[in-house]
C-alpha cells in the first residue's frame, strides 16, 4: 500500500511539473512572438491609404446596402427560375 501511495505522489508531482513547464514555455513563446511582432511593426508599418473627401462623398452616394442586388441580377435569376420550372413541370 505504501508503494502505491508513493507512486501516486510521484505521478502527481510529474503531472504538476509538466503542467508548469508547458505554461512557462507557452508564456515565453507568447512574449517572444509579441516582441518580434512589435519590432516588425515598427520596421514595416502598414501603408496608410490617402483618401480625399471628394472620393468619400462619391463612394457613399453610389454605395448599396449589403443585401441589395442590381435589377439585372434579379431579372436573370427570375428568368432562370421561370425556365427551370417550365422545363420541369412546376407552374407556380
Amino acid at each position: 500500500m505504501d508503494n502505491m501511495q508513493q507512486q501516486f505522489i510521484e505521478a502527481g508531482t510529474l503531472m504538476l511539473a509538466g503542467m508548469v513547464f508547458v505554461f512557462v514555455f507557452l508564456s515565453m513563446l507568447i512574449i517572444f512572438i509579441n516582441t518580434v511582432l512589435a519590432k516588425l511593426a515598427i520596421k514595416f508599418p502598414d501603408p496608410i491609404v490617402a483618401s480625399s473627401s471628394r472620393a468619400n462623398k462619391k463612394s457613399k452616394s453610389h454605395s448599396k446596402p449589403h443585401g441589395d442586388f442590381s435589377p439585372a441580377v434579379v431579372a436573370a435569376i427570375s428568368g432562370a427560375v421561370k425556365r427551370y420550372r417550365s422545363q420541369h413541370g412546376q407552374d407556380k
